[in-house]
C-alpha cells in the first residue's frame, strides 16, 4: 500500500478537475492522484499532458475509468481503487456537466435538460469535496433577483424569449441541491472522521457548457485558480470551515 496521500478526482481530464490534479503535482507533498474520467483514453491523454506540464514532481498519476451517471461504472471504479490502492484519503467530487446550452440550441427539451443535469451533478456518492458554484447561494440569488432587483424580470407570457444569455436556472438549482447533498453527507460521516465541504472556486473560464471564450470576455479567471483552491482544501487550509461552502477568497459562502 502506498504511503502517498491518495486522491481521486472525478472529471479530471479538463477544467478545474485537471487543474486540481496539476496543482497537487506542483505541491511539495507527495500524492498518488487518481484521474477519474469517463474513458481511460481521456485519462491517459490527461496524464500525458500533465507529465509534460509538470515534469518534475514527487507525485504519481493513475487512470481510473468512472462515469458518475452509471452505477456499474462507479462499482467498477470502487473495485479498481480497492484492489490497486486499498484506500482513499480524499475524493474531489468534481465531475459535472451543464446542458443549458443544448436547451437554448433546441437540441433537448426543458425536461431533458433538468433530468440530465441532476443525473450527473447530484446523484453521485460523494465523500469529501464537492465542487459547487457561487450561483448556488439562495441568499445571494434572492438579493440579486428579488430583494435588490438588480435584473428586470422578463415580460409576461410563455415562452420566456427575452431572458439574458447568461440565464442559468437549471445550473443554479442543481448546484443548490449539491450543497444540500454535502450537508447530509457531512452529518452522516461526522463520526467517521471525514471532513466534508462544498468548494466554490469562483467565476472561472471553464468549458462547462462550451462557453469558455464567452466567460473570458465577461472577466472570468483562469481555471488554475480553482485547481489551486481545491489543493488548499485537500491540504487542510480550510479545516476550520468543515460542513460549509468555502469560497476561494477565504470566506464562507452563504447558503
Amino acid at each position: 500500500m502506498s504511503d502517498r496521500h491518495i486522491v481521486l478526482i472525478t472529471g479530471a481530464n479538463t477544467g478545474i478537475g485537471y487543474e486540481a490534479a496539476k496543482a497537487l503535482l506542483e505541491s511539495g507533498r507527495s500524492y498518488c492522484i487518481l484521474l477519474g474520467c469517463r474513458s481511460l483514453e481521456k485519462a491517459q491523454y490527461a496524464i500525458e499532458r500533465l507529465g509534460q506540464e509538470v515534469p518534475s514532481t514527487r507525485s504519481v498519476l493513475d487512470a481510473v475509468q468512472v462515469d458518475i451517471a452509471s452505477d456499474e461504472s462507479i462499482e467498477g471504479a470502487f473495485e479498481h481503487v480497492s484492489a490497486s490502492h486499498g484506500r482513499l484519503d480524499a475524493l474531489v467530487n468534481n465531475a459535472g456537466a451543464s446542458f443549458d446550452w443544448e436547451l437554448k440550441a433546441g437540441q433537448i427539451s426543458l425536461r431533458e435538460s433538468w433530468n440530465k443535469a441532476f443525473e450527473v451533478n447530484v446523484r453521485a456518492d460523494p465523500r469529501l469535496l464537492f465542487l459547487t458554484s457561487g450561483l448556488s447561494s439562495l441568499q445571494r440569488t434572492s438579493n440579486k433577483l428579488l430583494s435588490a432587483g438588480d435584473l428586470t424580470p422578463p415580460a409576461a407570457g410563455w415562452p420566456k424569449e427575452d431572458l439574458p444569455a447568461f440565464d442559468t436556472m437549471a445550473y443554479r438549482s442543481r448546484k443548490t441541491a449539491l450543497n444540500m447533498t454535502m450537508l447530509n453527507w457531512a452529518w452522516r460521516l461526522a463520526n467517521d472522521g471525514v471532513k466534508t465541504w462544498c468548494v466554490s472556486p469562483g467565476f472561472l473560464a471553464t468549458n462547462l457548457g462550451n462557453s469558455a471564450d464567452l466567460l473570458k470576455q465577461r472577466g472570468a479567471g483562469d481555471p488554475s485558480i480553482g485547481g489551486r483552491f481545491v489543493r488548499d482544501v485537500v491540504e487542510g487550509q480550510r479545516d476550520a470551515d468543515v460542513g460549509k461552502v468555502v469560497f476561494n477568497d477565504g470566506t464562507v459562502q452563504p447558503f
